[in-house]
């Protein structure tokens, strides 16, 4: 019998969580398009823009029409991010802005060095890392697949770490393998692919790897059907957990037989 979620929780700072599938808000066609993915994925938390909050939307706020008031009706755990960040202060301002309008301690960081690809600022991301965890806030920094560059999140207290498969929204899929690979056998942190993933496939490949999660947006959202998409990706996800834990077989340079000719009539061998 293959092993439960529950026998297998994905845990980021010390907390469970039942599913191992992140899933953005952005994007969908419609409000009851994206609640409608929501139900059928069962992510463990919503990414959400600070940006796209208004005063009338806050979390406090009366408003029963407004996007924070779907999430809140969802009752998915948020993850509030830095997107359109470009420098260290606007991360800053930004994560304490969310921290007090979501009133939670997690922040997807995202620190944009290049407008055109959406990469990363691999130069200041760690600097922005370290001052939000000083700031006690529980960091999942959305970084490239950069070895040196994850180790330095993880050094400055990043309990998790969040590389791309491909420039976000771009659904490649894992376009350097050996660079994501080498992160799961160098690194003893629980790492989520954030971005780039843009079928099922993907998500199940570096499951298999060893990932302990993904996070998802437009491959769900700019699916023809997003929630039959948002259940494909959470059958996929599974999926590759388990066949991670289940130990893959070896690949082979030569044809092996799957039937073993040991005990075959001889006049079989005769008739050859």
């Amino acid at each position: 019998m293959s092993p439960s979620i529950s026998d297998d929780p994905l845990v980021l700072y010390g907390q469970t969580f039942h599913s191992r599938l992140l899933l953005g808000t952005a994007r969908y066609p419609s409000p009851d398009v994206l609640a409608a993915a929501v139900a059928r994925a069962r992510p463990a938390m919503l990414t959400a823009s600070l940006r796209r909050q208004t005063a009338a939307q806050a979390p406090g706020a009366t408003d029963d029409h407004g996007f924070w008031a779907l999430l809140r009706r969802l009752g998915v755990p948020v993850l509030p991010n830095t997107a359109g960040c470009h420098g260290v202060q606007e991360v800053i301002a930004t994560a304490q802005m969310a921290r007090e309008l979501f009133d939670t301690p997690w922040i997807k960081l995202e620190l944009i060095g290049d407008d055109y690809t959406l990469q990363p600022d691999t130069l200041n991301l760690v600097e922005a890392a370290s001052y939000l965890i000083r700031d006690g806030f529980q960091v999942l920094p959305y970084c490239t697949e950069d070895l040196v560059l994850c180790q330095r999140l993880v050094d400055v207290g990043c309990q998790a770490v969040m590389p791309w498969a491909a420039p976000i929204g771009t659904g490649r899929g894992p376009v350097n393998p050996y660079a994501l690979q080498l992160l799961r056998e160098r690194l003893d942190v629980p790492l989520l692919v954030d971005a780039g993933l843009g079928l099922p496939s993907h998500a199940c490949q570096v499951m298999e790897w060893g990932y302990d999660g993904v996070l998802l947006n437009t491959a769900v959202a700019l699916a023809q059907d997003p929630v039959a998409m948002a259940g494909a990706f959470a059958d996929a996800v599974q999926a590759g957990r388990a066949a991670h834990r289940a130990g893959a077989m070896a690949a082979q340079n030569a044809a092996q037989p799957s039937t073993p000719v040991l005990g075959t009539p001889f006049w079989h061998h005769e008739a050859q």
